[in-house]
């Protein structure tokens, strides 16, 4: 019940911003006489609304993923384990050049961990209690310092820009092919659009998202390999590998993340299915992240590596 709500918490924000930006902006309507489309128009409407359902996503991921997730954060440290977390999520983020973010603990069987947040100077890192129990310290801190690379990345940023963008061309394209449809083909040349305008807009909205989503899953799996270098740069190139190795190891437990944070998680969790699923996942496999760590050449294994050395950099 809570998800339905914040699903139409986050899209009723979504109308009513992109309504005043709108009436700011003065745009007309979309559609002139005969049925044509305004094509400028059109496209401010579709940017607007592609843009600001993104941002909308982005400011309130924060406040989502602790609700979504359960995770409760740590403000004054109850344990050791606890204290050593708030500490190491500390000495990263120094290192990586970031602000300290909110730091937290989210109930999960599943090794798991995320980093979210509209700016990387206000961000939250997350670890699942599963991962603690069973990751070693220097794995934890390797699973930290990938999700410190995330926020050093302005990875979140990021990947909202880009869904915003083709969010704005889905739209687009679709309303085009909509409106052929209901001129051409139904030869609807009244002022407006007629029913076949509406149907054939959303039909074209699912396919054309479809192939969209998989350039947004192809950058998700880009920054992943960014990130892996990040936590083998923060902590230890050995010690980011074995904790890849050690999510391999879990792949078939049970996946508890919600579906709407994977894309900032560690992993995915278990996916089964034909080969082109690959093609819409948010993560690389597991494997591939890992050969990618092995070839990777670090001097010295710059764990200490601070943000300003030329290494850091180049990963960025």
């Amino acid at each position: 019940m809570f998800r339905i709500m914040l699903f139409l918490l986050t899209n009723l924000a979504i109308v009513v911003v992109a309504g005043i930006v709108l009436s700011v902006l003065g745009v007309g309507a979309t559609h002139g006489p005969g049925n044509t489309l305004n094509l400028m128009n059109l496209l401010v409407v579709c940017f607007v609304f592609g843009m600001v359902g993104s941002l909308v996503s982005l400011f309130m991921s924060k406040w989502m993923a602790k609700r979504t997730t359960g995770t409760e954060l740590i403000t004054n440290p109850r344990s050791a384990e606890e204290r050593w977390l708030v500490d190491t999520v500390a000495e990263l983020s120094q290192k990586a050049g970031i602000k300290m973010p909110e730091v937290g603990i989210f109930p999960s069987y599943q090794s798991n961990a995320f980093a979210t947040g509209w700016n990387k100077n206000a961000a939250l890192v997350a670890v699942s209690s599963g991962l603690l129990d069973r990751m070693n310290r220097e794995e934890v801190k390797a699973v930290l310092g990938h999700e410190i690379g995330h926020v050093a990345n302005g990875d979140m940023v990021t990947l909202s820009l880009i869904q915003g963008v083709v969010n704005t061309f889905v739209m687009f394209f679709s309303r085009i092919i909509g409106n052929f449809v209901d001129r051409v083909v139904f030869k609807n040349e009244n002022d407006g659009p007629g029913i076949a305008y509406f149907v054939t807009s959303i039909i074209a909205d699912i396919l054309l998202g479809i192939l969209a989503s998989m350039i947004v899953m192809w950058f998700s799996r880009r920054r992943e390999f960014r990130a892996d270098e990040a936590g083998a740069r923060l902590a230890g190139k050995q010690s980011m590998i074995n904790a890849l190795l050690r999510l391999k190891s879990e792949h078939d437990l049970t996946d508890t993340m919600p579906a709407e944070m994977t894309a900032l998680a560690i992993t995915e969790g278990k996916k089964d299915g034909f080969s082109l699923a690959a093609l819409f996942s948010s993560h690389p496999s597991i494997d591939d992240r890992v050969e990618a760590l092995q070839k990777l050449q670090l001097a010295n294994d710059v764990s200490s590596q601070m943000p300003g050395d030329s290494l850091w950099n180049n990963m960025r």
